[in-house]
């Protein structure tokens, strides 16, 4: 289904009210962060699940909501995927699993991505994979956001299998592979091993250190920079042996945002 093309509002307030209604009944996809962040996810919940005949689902769905300690967009977009997750298992709906997944709404893609009903990390990633390389940019972050505590719990495993996903001829695939393993991140937890041994790290991050997406570099720069907080001397060889072994403008990028915090 074809999306509209739009340049998003800069604040909330100068979000269009007939475009954030539009967004709130799920006919519309958020056009940036602004809009993300906008979202009535409880509007959104019961408009959507009503027309999706789900009405018996938003009780539970609701009082989860409610019993936030400390909402947000996207601790709300959790605990919605997650409860719809328990939900498809109680039900046995994997019909609605394929709904939220291929939905015109890009929120209800995010709710979908977190509401993986599997338990190894091997068909998590067999599940969010798609996810992955969505064309809307939140649905490719809450995708990654979706298996970070697995990732943590089971690293060696991830590192692993995420070292495949670095190759994939997909730049979103690339990137997810290096995201969802910063050692620090953005709004999520830190994974400790890796800031002491960001060396572990080496099998997603070699074969990105000259990748051609602009999209790529950034993500392997700000992994690298996370590194640089606790282990400065790994990052700076790293990128001293990089730029011998090939010093083309791709990596000369990815390097200088590599140690921009080092070098202030």
């Amino acid at each position: 289904m074809t999306q509209e093309k739009r340049v998003g509002a800069r604040s909330i307030s100068q979000i269009p009210p007939e475009v954030l209604e539009r967004i709130n009944r799920g006919e519309l996809e958020t056009a940036n962060l602004t809009e993300w962040l906008a979202v009535d996810q409880v509007a959104l919940l019961q408009h959507q699940f009503h027309l999706l005949g789900r009405d018996e689902y938003l009780p539970t769905l609701l009082a989860q909501i409610r019993d936030q300690k400390k909402p947000s967009t996207n601790s709300t977009c959790r605990v919605i995927g997650r409860t719809l997750g328990q939900l498809i298992l109680q039900h046995d709906d994997e019909a609605l699993l394929q709904q939220l997944g291929s939905h015109r709404s890009d929120m209800l893609r995010c709710w979908a991505a977190y509401a993986h009903p599997y338990t190894s990390l091997e068909d998590e990633l067999r599940y969010i994979y798609p996810f992955a390389q969505d064309a809307h940019f939140g649905v490719r972050e809450v995708a990654w956001f979706s298996l970070r505590q697995h990732i943590i719990d089971e690293l060696d495993e991830a590192l692993q299998s995420l070292a495949h996903w670095a190759m994939d001829q997909n730049e979103y695939i690339r990137r997810f592979a290096c995201e969802a393993t910063r050692p620090c991140g953005v709004w999520c937890e830190h994974i400790t091993r890796l800031k002491d041994t960001p060396e572990l790290g080496l099998p997603i991050l070699t074969p990105l250190s000259r990748d051609t997406s602009r999209y790529v570099q950034n993500s392997v720069g700000n992994w690298l920079n996370d590194a640089s907080k606790t282990q400065p001397k790994f990052v700076k060889t790293l990128c001293e042996t990089w730029l011998r072994e090939h010093d083309c403008p791709e990596t000369r990028y990815i390097t200088k945002r590599a140690l921009r915090s080092l070098n202030k």
